[in-house]
């Protein structure tokens, strides 16, 4: 009994933090218009502070350990044994920028193992610090968690380098059982897929070592509780075995996947009865797409809020008056006895940090790897390039300066939040003003950037340590210059929607003033006519002018 209410508390705090939290995109080399493999990640836990990690190259003695703390909740898990050389990892990327994203799908509670060491963060960037390929990260992280067991819930973790992308599910076996049991599957180059807090890895071949690896006992284990009883192990399906699919995964989870397909394939509409729960054909693991994608594409993607889909949530009235594409959590409300849910898209304003990784064969680590970061959500947030060879977290990156109830002018999480809770009431209003500056910002990144890499290889053939400090450099230089544009944007933004009123504009962005150079009179523009409509359907003549 004590066990299962530590289970329960346990599971009770995980909703807590995540809720449906996370979502990754994955395109092989050849779905990508410059042959990059690319990963994308959002981390979406509420009250969680962005900042970017680092963790330098070392070289360790015999004997020596490394302490694990959980990623989420900082609590002390236990030691584990330390290799004798770690490479270096700047935020989810390492120096041979083999790149590590999750999602958490939960899964079946009685499965996890509170008893456990390595919890899904710590085997990320202890994977990360060990590997030098994806297939060499699998296996690292495998390994951990069958000699110090698996703390976490079920869990898709993206793991690719510039040759290869993977998804691995990976879920534990219950209290005091050591290990997990999980299946990895290979994308095929010229595809794209994501998962979204919802085990996605159904049928899965288990002949095809090159393209599919698993668990000796991931079947016979299901098999063993229940979860399984086809009379073939090629009928197994390990995300029906391991995480049933219920409304909540249709809606908060596939629906964002579907979302991100829907981009890029056509005939996405057949999917839909599946999103809402009226039928059971499900998505593929991954789809071929109609047209190469670049890292504008990816950063776009992240953006996304079902516009212009029949998910769309800004034209109704939850979208109030300025069609405010987010909703408060928690994702579920009541009324009137009736439970209802909002969508959960694949942008959310708890983000809080975003990246699109990408990875390419064509040069040398030090410049083929870039991480795509920004702090808050992608919607809100500024790209900036971040190479893998970084050994120096740009200030404004850093948690040495602020923390999550910390607020810190010198934080790029703090300033980006502050404009973004500046524009979410007046959303369609604001918008545009942070658009443009966004466009501008990332704009001049994405096209400075073969000119950056070329100077880089230059230094490279002299010198792979001069390339490091160059791009090194470059990365803290771009990330301060978006720090301090946005500083500029939130001083723009309340100046000229101060007290809700719109300040008019000259043809260079500059304030409208009149000939005696006062402020020009404001513009008032109310409500817009379709809330006004609203308005007086819900209240009747109360305003009605007599």
């Amino acid at each position: 009994m004590k066990r299962r209410i530590l289970i329960s508390t346990f599971m009770a705090v995980w909703a807590v933090l995540h809720g449906m939290a996370c979502t990754n995109f994955i395109v092989g080399k050849k779905a990508s218009a410059d042959g990059s493999v690319f990963v994308s990640y959002s981390a979406d836990s509420y009250g969680m502070f962005g900042y970017l990690c680092h963790y330098p190259a070392a070289v360790h003695q015999l004997g020596d350990v490394r302490p694990i703390h959980d990623w989420d909740t900082g609590k002390y898990l236990g030691e584990i044994k330390e290799v004798p050389r770690t490479y270096n990892v700047i935020g989810n990327m390492n120096e041979f920028q083999v790149t590590i994203g999750e999602t958490t799908f939960t899964g079946r509670e009685e499965l996890i193992d509170t008893t456990g060491i390595m919890d899904y963060g710590s085997l990320i960037y202890v994977a990360l610090q060990r590997s030098r390929t994806a297939r060499e990260a699998i296996q690292v992280m495998t390994d951990l968690v069958a000699e110090y067991g698996y703390y976490s819930s079920g869990e898709s973790f993206s793991i690719a380098d510039p040759n290869e992308a993977w998804i691995m599910e990976m879920i534990g076996k219950g209290p005091g059982v050591r290990g997990a049991v999980w299946v990895a599957v290979r994308v095929p180059d010229d595809c794209i897929a994501a998962h979204a807090n919802q085990a996605r890895i159904r049928q899965f071949p288990l002949d095809d070592k090159e393209n599919c690896l698993y668990s000796a006992d991931v079947i016979s284990f299901a098999r063993e509780k229940g979860y399984f009883v086809g009379k073939k192990n090629t009928e197994f399906s390990f995300a029906d075995a391991y995480c049933p699919l219920d409304f909540g995964g249709r809606r908060y989870c596939e629906a964002r996947v579907w979302s991100f397909y829907n981009m890029f394939v056509d005939g996405m509409d057949r999917y839909l009865p599946y999103i809402n729960g009226s039928s059971d054909e499900a998505m593929p693991l991954y789809l071929r797409p109609d047209r190469k994608l670049s890292v504008a594409d990816l950063q776009q993607a992240m953006r996304d809020h079902y516009e212009g889909t029949p998910l769309d949530i800004t034209q109704d009235l939850g979208a109030g008056a300025w069609q405010m594409p987010y909703r408060p959590s928690p994702l579920s409300f009541k009324a009137d006895g009736k439970e209802y849910f909002n969508e959960r898209p694949i942008s959310t304003q708890q983000s809080a940090f975003v990246f699109v990784a990408q990875m390419r064969n064509t040069m040398h680590s030090p410049m083929g790897g870039v991480l795509w970061f920004g702090t808050d959500d992608a919607n809100m947030a500024v790209f900036t390039p971040v190479y893998c060879c970084v050994d120096e977290v740009p200030e404004c990156y850093s948690d040495k300066i602020a923390d999550g109830v910390t607020f810190s002018w010198k934080s790029s999480f703090w300033v980006f939040n502050w404009v973004s809770n500046m524009v979410y009431m007046r959303y369609s209003q604001m918008i545009g003003d942070l658009r443009q500056r966004q466009c501008l910002l990332e704009d001049s990144f994405l096209k400075s950037q073969a000119d950056i890499e070329r100077r880089a290889s230059e230094l490279y053939a002299q010198s792979p340590d001069e390339a490091r400090k160059y791009l090194t450099g470059y990365s803290i230089a771009c990330a301060q210059q978006t720090l301090n544009e946005w500083k500029k944007l939130g001083e723009f933004l309340i100046v000229r929607y101060n007290d809700m009123v719109v300040k008019k504009l000259n043809p260079d962005g500059t304030f409208a003033r009149t000939p005696e150079n006062q402020g020009a009179p404001v513009e008032r523009p109310g409500y817009p006519e379709t809330f006004n409509r609203r308005v007086a359907e819900e209240t009747g003549e109360r305003y009605l002018m007599k």
